[in-house]
């Protein structure tokens, strides 16, 4: 990609922000989002899933200190996907941007990514797609963007004959790459949107809680004719840290539905008419993981048998505390 400055194109960006009670992470991603201009970034609009960690006394004083921050604070907790729905709507309907930029409260761009947003022509594609790293330095494996492989028969070949997960998702091939490459799917943390893709897309589904939102928003915009582009020079940190890595467990325990409940749906809206082959092969998998949850497997395996049941319904508005109590892991 050529990055002579004279391709950039004036656009107002606006960033939204979904968080629930973690003040720490919150403070570091607002403080390098407001590090830029106002040129660069018009707004942030910071949608607090009616956290009590002290987030709400934080975001009025920030709010008085730099009238670039918009908070909308919600009187429950709607989850991730509900607050990213309605902090979109809201951003557009008040702050009238030509681009978005999404993330999570414990993602943030790198010093000057926003500035190499701006510092090309982006209108040859709907959504831009960052690189996401952890903090130490790796690449984030849950943030890695996808190529549908039911949409491009090389990828399914490689995913099939061995490469797993790693067919069909980016690797360091592509974050070391020096020019963007078109993928289907991504994530909300690095994810720029043109006012043109939300028109094309619309908006996250809102009743997904957590989980999966992003990848079907994405790739609904992929399937109604919209272009994303990945592209390594938009760098992001991410402080992930729902799965425990060393045993692949999530942490709280009721994640565990959320998770698989909305990949199953991102299953079928990839695979069309071979879902039905895919299904089983999953279920199986997911059940499997059952060993790494010692003195929570029963808990376990209903969360996971309710999340299929619910995946294969479609049945998204189920109470998150009905969702909690599934998942209790207090000794018994």
């Amino acid at each position: 990609m050529n990055n002579a400055t004279s391709d950039a194109v004036a656009c107002r960006l606006v960033a939204v922000v979904a968080t629930f009670n973690r003040l720490s992470e919150l403070k570091v991603t607002l403080a390098r989002l407001l590090e830029s201009p106002p040129d660069h970034l018009a707004a942030v609009v910071v949608f607090d899933n009616a956290s009590v960690d002290g987030t709400d006394a934080y975001l009025a004083r920030l709010a008085q200190q730099d009238g670039r921050v918009d908070v909308i604070r919600s009187a429950r907790n709607i989850g991730g996907a509900g607050g990213f729905e309605q902090g979109m709507r809201h951003a557009v309907r008040v702050h009238d941007p030509d681009w978005l930029v999404l993330m999570d409260d414990d993602g943030r761009p790198e010093v000057g990514t926003l500035a190499r947003f701006h510092s090309q022509d982006r209108s040859m594609a709907h959504g831009w797609a960052a690189a996401c790293y952890t903090l130490d330095g790796r690449i984030c494996d849950i943030n890695r963007p996808s190529i549908n492989p039911f949409w491009n028969r090389a990828v399914l070949r490689k995913t099939v004959t061995g490469s797993g997960r790693n067919g069909f998702h980016l690797g360091e091939e592509a974050y070391n790459a020096a020019e963007p490459r078109d993928i289907d799917g991504t994530s909300f943390v690095g994810f720029f949107i043109s006012r043109a893709g939300v028109e094309l897309a619309e908006y996250p589904d809102g009743d997904l809680f957590i989980y999966g939102d992003d990848v079907l928003y994405t790739l609904r915009l992929r399937a109604r004719g919209g272009r994303i582009l990945f592209d390594p020079a938009l760098r992001f940190d991410h402080n992930f840290s729902t799965l425990n890595s060393e045993k692949q467990r999530f942490r709280p325990l009721w994640k565990t539905y959320y998770h698989y409940r909305n990949l199953l749906m991102v299953y079928r809206l990839c695979a069309g008419k071979w879902f039905a082959l895919v299904l089983p092969a999953v279920a199986l998998k997911w059940l499997l993981k059952v060993q790494n949850y010692k003195g929570h497997r029963r808990r376990y395996v209903g969360l996971v048998l309710r999340a299929l049941r619910d995946g294969l319904l479609s049945r998204k508005k189920v109470d998150h505390d009905v969702v909690l109590g599934w998942g209790d892991e207090t000794p018994r």
